[in-house]
């Protein structure tokens, strides 16, 4: 207990002890000098007591249950008397919602969040902070995980004693989930957003990774794409709570700190842009600020929980002084999201190759052949701390760019309810057609290359598609969607339906079907079948024997000479590789 209080009295946290603690509010990781973490029971008590110590100032709640019948539990908290939905947006009230153990083994955001909240109840931190914004405090996000509850499930992670899984009883990793939603607690998370529309959203982690001395990463977004008004407010979060942390004694980096090549310091580090299977990808899209916290997995659990808690109170003191204005300048970014008709959005990004040499601190290691891996194996002496030269890789910029159509775009009946679906959990509006549409003007995907992965992810056979938007004349029956993309979650609404996106709904493999060749000419029909066309057409002739003169592959495979003519019959499906999603430039 000693050490604990000396730690958070050296990160300029006022020192606790059981004595000025109100009843029942300390955590099992307190009391045991941050060497346990409690078991879910726990967060349900404690969510319950807070509550009951201040009624005026904390509501506790239920948002869902998991597949195991478990009730996910938020906190909200404001001095305001602000402890709803409604009641924030009427007061115009930032809202901050602190999410931890999305990966329930990485759990020092619960023992942290608990510790940070009871601390400015308290008014013994982010003093007055609750006056000027609600927070939203899920302790355990993955509630399932967390209660497969085992002293190794992290490995590579030193504390606590015991912890939960990093996966949901379905077997989902939630940090994975944000476009799919699958998993019926993301399905849960996505509703308390739409809900509450929270202005920030924190989502604490622990990382894996080598041995080093920095112990936190902060990762923002928007900072490297979005909207760009709202991008020097995500900046202005990430280097404000940098600057605290730092104060703080710790060594924060603004990038995620993982090798360029696995186990190789020497390879450096690369920066990039998550994708929004991701918080800090996703919210983003939303016009919204996420902020990734991946403390350091080879530092102590106390060490990890103060620089947590740190950081949690970092967070409400900037949404305490700046959030009116970041809420403001999120809001203007909604109407000028809803304005993005006929702009070029980016769909992806990259890291560049240009790279500069950093000074990083790390420890004396060597690496050495390894008689039992057979590979290479990098070994440290955390006794002999070692300044690093190493490559930054962190120049980023727009990969795919994508005019947004300047109407929306058209979903046909058949697939309206799977979509409908899912724009429904993201807050996206649309509107089901209640006549048919007869040959309309859109634009339609055909893809020239589909290529499904070998294997599973999460639950899909994802799928890669190459290809172009190009004008049909289509009809569309009763009970399509039209959704339009003057909205202002635009940048989302692209991102799930825009093929190419690699998290888009279609990338996520639900629309598999339409990629596979259902209907097929037998080969002696085929034979034929291109007899007759040959002798019709003496230009398709020519143009036959010209693909067998160039194309080696083409003339060594029976299959696709006798496709070339089956193609061109009136039997071939014309919906195959089509994307059963439209495109049109009118607004409906």
């Amino acid at each position: 207990m000693l050490r604990t209080a000396l730690l958070f009295a050296l990160a300029g946290a006022a020192s606790f002890s059981q004595a000025a603690t109100p009843a029942g509010l300390s955590t099992v990781a307190e009391r045991s000098g941050f060497q346990n973490t409690g078991r879910y029971d726990e967060v349900v008590a404690l969510c319950a007591r807070f509550q009951q110590a201040y009624p005026k100032a904390v509501r506790c709640f239920e948002y869902g249950r998991t597949p195991e019948g478990r009730p996910m539990l938020a906190l909200a908290a404001s001095r305001t008397g602000a402890l709803t939905p409604a009641q924030a947006q009427r007061r115009g009230l930032p809202v901050l919602l602190v999410q931890g153990g999305i990966h329930a083994g990485e759990i020092d955001g619960k023992d942290a969040g608990f510790l940070a909240l009871r601390e400015a109840l308290e008014n013994k931190a982010a003093p007055g902070a609750l006056d000027k914004q609600v927070l939203l405090f899920v302790p355990v996000f993955n509630v399932d995980g967390h209660e497969r509850f085992g002293q190794w499930n992290r490995p590579n992670q030193r504390g606590p004693a015991a912890m939960g899984w990093r996966t949901t009883a379905q077997n989902f990793n939630l940090n994975r989930d944000y476009m799919k939603a699958e998993a019926p607690e993301m399905q849960a998370m996505l509703a308390l957003v739409n809900q509450w529309d929270p202005l920030a959203y924190v989502d604490l982690h622990v990382t894996d990774g080598a041995k080093f001395q920095p112990d936190v990463s902060i990762q923002v977004e928007p900072v490297h794409g979005g909207d760009g008004p709202l991008r020097a407010a995500g900046t202005a979060l990430r280097d404000g709570v940098i600057a605290d942390l730092k104060r703080q004694g710790s060594d924060p980096k603004p990038y995620y700190i993982s090798f360029a090549m696995t186990d190789d310091p020497a390879s450096g580090f690369i920066d990039e842009m998550a994708t929004p299977r991701y918080s800090t990808g996703y919210f983003l899209l939303r016009n919204r600020i996420a902020m990734l916290v991946e403390t350091h997995s080879w530092k102590d659990y106390p060490t990890r929980v103060r620089v947590t808690r740190n950081t949690v109170v970092s967070v409400m003191e900037q949404v305490a002084a700046h959030g009116k204005d970041w809420l403001r300048t999120a809001h203007e970014a909604d109407a000028r999201g809803a304005t993005l008709a006929g702009a070029e959005v980016p769909q992806g990004y990259r890291t560049t190759y240009n790279s500069k040499t950093i000074e990083f601190p790390g420890y004396a290691y060597t690496r050495t052949q390894s008689d039992v891996s057979g590979a290479l194996m990098t070994r440290y002496d955390e006794t002999r701390p070692q300044t690093w030269s190493v490559p930054l890789r962190d120049e980023i910029v727009p990969d795919l760019q994508v005019a947004a159509p300047r109407g929306g775009y058209l979903v046909p009946a058949a697939q309206a309810d799977m979509v409908a679906a899912k724009l429904r959990l993201h807050g996206i509006r649309y509107q089901v057609l209640g006549a048919p549409l007869e040959n309309a003007p859109v634009q339609a995907f055909r893809a020239e290359r589909a290529t499904m992965a070998a294997q599973s992810f999460e639950g899909r056979q994802s799928l890669k598609v190459e290809g172009a938007w190009r004008d049909e004349t289509r009809s569309l029956a009763k009970g399509a969607l039209f959704v339009p993309i003057a909205q202002p979650k635009a940048r989302l609404l692209m991102a799930l339906l825009e093929p190419r996106n690699v998290d888009s709904l279609l990338a996520w493999g639900l629309f598999n079907n339409a990629f596979e060749r259902k209907e097929y000419m037998e080969a002696y029909v085929a034979e034929e079948v291109a007899r007759e066309q040959m002798a019709a057409d003496p230009a398709l002739a020519a143009a036959f024997r010209d693909k067998l003169a160039r194309d080696p592959a083409f003339a060594a495979s029976p299959e696709a000479r006798l496709e070339f003519f089956a193609r061109r019959h009136a039997s071939w499906d014309e919906r195959y590789k089509l994307y059963p999603v439209l495109r049109t430039e009118r607004k409906l």
